[in-house]
């Protein structure tokens, strides 16, 4: 192979190597320095690239000599710089051309994160519905006895113990689903979840009381804790670079898909007179559950987890049932391959205790903060979304209305950052998205303090409620996942993702138990001062993100690597140089 390559072309190569994050993007275009044009253009001149078939035969070289140790050879970092250097000029929709099959199952493994919005985001609604609250409630400063199914409330203790099941699941569902899923793989923990919510679903369907219901909610929240460690973990893992930002953020449309669902369903049995009205938003569970069982027999499995597994051949096998025929799935495995060794000789580890290491720590943290600053800036709110417009003055099918209106304008807003992701960059969208949240936070409060409560009030909350939510899908919402899979190390991915996801969780088991208190009638009644305090906190986070969320836009996951290795500062990720070539890096 060596011979077959002048110094020339190979000059070419290693100078195209060492650039910023800044000079590429998933839009494929990037603006490379004149020095770095005239060595590439003279070595085209020079000599013609090497043939497929001759890069193929090195690249299965490159894996076998990455199994040994560093690819030093000049032939291997050849490969390695052709692999990595396609990856960079892939614009969005040649990637969606080359890797059709990586988008598509991508999708289908993140159907599990529909589930996972769907059950609480029903929960919040029905307790906003009459029939629920006649069943399950109990009358409140002695309404209209003759017409219970207004006149009762679920209680703030059993509404904290009900919402506790999603939060709590995600705690130690999260933290389960690491180990199967690095014993047995993604696609198994995944079929194994699946079935099991298929089973705890009969447990909500057929209760009639609070403590079997809240039996049914807690099981079943272990089990969709696990998805939302799942489908990160795996987007990040089968797509290539151009792919990575919008089906990583994917997940975030999944939650807003599945919460929107939910209003939508309860929307239409909230006027049902029998245990059908919530029984039916229960059943439907069951829908997704028999959409993905004939397929996850035929999910293939991460080939970052079979290299790691030492399975070559199967990753190989998974690459090429991900990618279509023009890709050269040998090369993309001597880059998995190469990364993998990489991050052996960094964190030399994959455990849970790895993720708080060394250079892992930062990682984790960073981890640990966009996604609790998911809960922190108020996005729990969005569960209690009906009732809290129902509280605020809404009559009752306005308020379902409101709540449909809410996550539809969220839903519009994610897939209007996918465009934003391959312009703007994911610090800046993050960041700035985040200020907004503050602000508008701290209107809702200020104009719940307007005495008398004028009944303009209520639909201007409201309004701006519906501007926050969108705000927030446009950055905090889906930016979160897409950091979240880039920042964490490949070897430790699953498990950091799955400790970020309990972090977040136990945050949310406070919001979870204070919320009740503070925006129920019978309680603190806050309303829209609620504002007041979540846009205090999100003030906070704000000052923590600026100085810690990097852009990691238009980075390979071996320059991730070396970036967080150098410890580079957040603000510099961006325009700093990495010199893959170097063996010390």
């Amino acid at each position: 192979m060596e011979s077959g390559i002048d110094n020339a072309r190979l000059v070419s190569v290693v100078a195209c190597r060492q650039f910023p994050a800044s000079e590429t993007s998933e839009t494929g275009q990037g603006d490379e320095s004149s020095t770095t044009d005239l060595i590439t253009a003279a070595a085209a001149a020079a000599a013609p690239p090497p043939p497929p078939v001759a890069m193929h035969i090195a690249a299965g070289a490159a894996v076998d000599d990455a199994k040994r140790g560093p690819a030093t050879s000049t032939a291997d970092q050849v490969v390695l710089t052709e692999a990595i250097r396609h990856e960079h000029s892939l614009a969005f929709w040649q990637a969606v051309k080359l890797y059709p099959a990586a988008v598509g199952w991508s999708m289908f493994v993140s159907i599990g994160v529909i589930m996972l919005a769907f059950d609480p985001q029903l929960l919040g609604n029905l307790y906003a519905t009459p029939q629920f609250a006649a069943d399950f409630g109990y009358e409140y400063e002695g309404e209209d006895k003759c017409d219970l199914r207004n006149s009762n409330h679920t209680g703030a203790s059993w509404q904290t113990g009900l919402s506790m099941g999603n939060p709590i699941g995600q705690v130690i569902g999260a933290l389960i689903s690491a180990y199967p899923m690095e014993l047995f793989g993604r696609k198994r923990t995944f079929g194994v979840c699946v079935v099991l919510t298929g089973g705890l679903v009969f447990i909500q369907f057929f209760a009639r009381s609070l403590p079997v219901l809240l039996a049914g909610e807690l099981l079943g929240g272990l089990v969709l804790g696990c998805y939302v460690v799942i489908a990160p973990a795996y987007a990040s893992e089968v797509c290539p670079l151009a792919l990575r930002g919008v089906l990583t953020s994917y997940t975030n449309l999944c939650f807003v898909m599945g919460q929107l669902l939910a209003n939508g369903v309860t929307a239409g049995t909230s006027r049902l007179a029998d245990h059908w009205a919530y029984s039916i938003p229960f059943a439907l569970q069951w829908f997704w559950v028999a959409i993905i069982v004939p397929g996850m027999f035929f999910i293939p499995e991460s080939p970052w987890w079979l290299v790691r597994r030492g399975r070559f051949d199967e990753a190989e096998h998974a690459l090429r049932r991900l990618a279509s025929k023009e890709v050269d799935v040998a090369a993309t495995l001597a880059v998995i391959t190469e990364t993998d060794r990489l991050e052996q000789e960094i964190e030399a580890g994959s455990t849970y205790w790895d993720c708080f290491r060394s250079v892992n720590l930062r990682r984790t943290e960073i981890s640990i903060g966009v996604y609790s600053i998911q809960v922190l800036s108020g996005i729990y709110l969005i569960n209690y979304g009906t009732y809290f417009f129902k509280l605020a003055g809404l009559p009752t099918d306005k308020a379902f209305d409101m709540g449909i209106g809410f996550l539809a304008v969220g839903f519009v807003a994610t897939i209007i950052s996918w465009y934003l992701l391959t312009l703007v960059g994911r610090r800046t969208i993050y960041i700035h998205g985040l200020s907004a949240l503050v602000v508008l936070q701290l209107l809702i409060g200020i104009l719940d303090c307007i005495p008398g409560r004028p009944a303009g009030v209520a639909w201007a909350e409201s309004s701006l409620m519906l501007i926050w939510n969108f705000a927030y899908d446009l950055s905090v919402g889906p930016i979160c996942f897409t950091i979240l899979g880039e920042c964490s190390a490949t070897r430790v991915r699953s498990k950091t993702i799955a400790v970020a996801t309990a972090a977040q969780g136990l945050v949310g088991i406070a919001m979870t138990v204070a919320i009740p208190y503070m925006i129920n009638p019978d309680e603190a009644n806050m309303q829209g001062k609620l504002g007041f305090f979540f846009g205090g906190l999100a003030a906070l986070c704000y000052v923590w993100a600026f100085f810690r969320v990097p852009e990691t836009t238009g980075r390979t996951y071996e320059e991730l690597d070396i970036l967080f290795a150098q410890k580079v500062p957040a603000r510099k990720f961006k325009a700093h140089r990495v010199d893959i070539t170097d063996p010390g890096h």
